[in-house]
């Protein structure tokens, strides 16, 4: 395979590889977790479709309410030492579920509030890790960076979900939930050794640094339009992904064995670029959209834009989770997976009404270079819904 020079350079800087390591690092943990966390609930006593849907979503409900919060932050202090916290909390999240899993001692409130804390720091480290990418790499490097990072990570979570079926039926999702927490604290670890320029102190108070970046993200029509577009995205692969097809699995399928092959199937699309076709599609976009915002917001406003972009893009996801169970159960199944495609098609057409949307045409700084392998819509409700 023939790596340009850009690539090879970028290979060579000790702080893109310390970002890019500590991402694989967290997304291979969380491939376990996509599929322990949805097995480790249908196996408790009492489980339903219901209770699996009410955990999903008080994981999603925290990242959704705190994402602006983690947006002001990041452009308010060290963005590596927030990846570095909200590292720390997501280890302390897992660790606990984990715990409670492999004890047999897992009471719902428990569990829910775990879950709690572990949205919570998807919060918090999305929108720093979104902005230290232009901190890190030159912007005429950008989308090649971004495309490394989406073949790096991608790669990680085919691996994190291929391995987690077999992992989850030899040893219990349990241990699965036991490695996603270790990954955090790898991640953490090598986060806390990356070292960029001090940001100067704000003097504006945190409610107007909010209110900037609100009229930064407001004032683009092709910013929000595509946001608004992906909000039903988000909300219909959220529930394919934590409910519809866990319990299609569990149902038909043998159970979690047969769910990691087929999320593997998706993340495969994301890395050679059915679930194959939507990890294709999703991930091209990805690339694409993190380079746009990337470009086209000025760096000292990027968190907190990306925030806004988190917080539209997550708006409906809790939703998602909450209703699938219910309407699985009252409709069946692949009606419910059949009313999810039909939405992520009349939304994206709906996006396309919007002028900016149809005209935006990229900045050139750089010769457009081809994208390696893009990223995946990651929706196990957090870990890169958005930008």
């Amino acid at each position: 395979m023939t790596v340009s020079l850009s690539e090879s350079t970028l290979w060579r800087d000790r702080r893109f590889v310390l970002l890019a390591t500590a991402r694989v690092v967290s997304v291979l943990g969380n491939g376990f977790a996509r599929v322990a966390l949805a097995f480790a609930v249908l196996a408790l006593p009492g489980a339903s479709a219901g209770r699996l849907s009410l955990v999903l979503a008080c994981q999603a409900v925290p990242q959704l309410a705190f994402v602006l919060v983690g947006g002001v932050i990041a452009d308010r202090m060290s963005r590596s030492r927030l990846m570095v916290l909200a590292d720390v909390l997501g280890a302390g999240a897992y660790a606990g579920l984990a715990a409670m899993v492999l004890t047999g001692h897992a009471p719902l409130a428990a569990m829910c509030l775990l879950a709690v804390a572990a949205g919570t720091a998807s919060a918090l480290f999305g929108p720093a890790m979104d902005g230290m990418v232009p901190l890190v790499v030159p912007r005429d490097r950008l989308q090649r960076a971004n495309g490394l990072l989406r073949m790096a990570t991608n790669s990680s979570l085919l691996l994190g979900l291929a391995l987690s079926g077999v992992t989850v039926a030899l040893v219990g999702p349990g241990w699965a939930l036991a490695l996603n927490s270790t990954s955090f604290v790898v991640s953490a670890l090598l986060a806390s050794r990356l070292r960029v320029t001090a940001r100067p102190p704000r003097r504006t108070s945190r409610w107007a640094d909010l209110r900037e970046g609100r009229r930064e993200f407001t004032s683009r029509q092709w910013l929000w339009a595509v946001v608004a577009q992906y909000a039903v995205v988000v909300a219909a692969l959220n529930a394919n992904v934590g409910v519809l097809g866990p319990l299609t699995a569990e149902q038909h399928f043998g159970g979690a064995r047969a769910w990691s092959v087929i999320v593997a199937a998706q993340a495969v699309g994301t890395v050679a670029g059915a679930m194959f076709g939507a990890g294709v599609a999703s991930d091209v976009f990805g690339v694409l959209w993190a380079t746009t915002i990337q470009r086209e917001i000025p760096e000292q406003v990027l968190s907190r834009v990306s925030s806004y972009d988190w917080f539209g893009s997550l708006a409906l996801a809790p939703l998602g989770l909450l209703v699938a169970g219910p309407v699985a159960a009252a409709v069946g199944t692949d009606r419910a997976l059949a009313g999810c495609a039909a939405l992520i098609v009349l939304a994206t057409a709906a996006a396309l009404l919007s002028p900016q949307v149809r005209t935006l045409r990229a900045t050139v700084d750089e010769a457009p270079a081809p994208v390696p392998a893009p990223r995946a819509v990651q929706c196990e409700t957090g870990e890169e819904a958005a930008g």
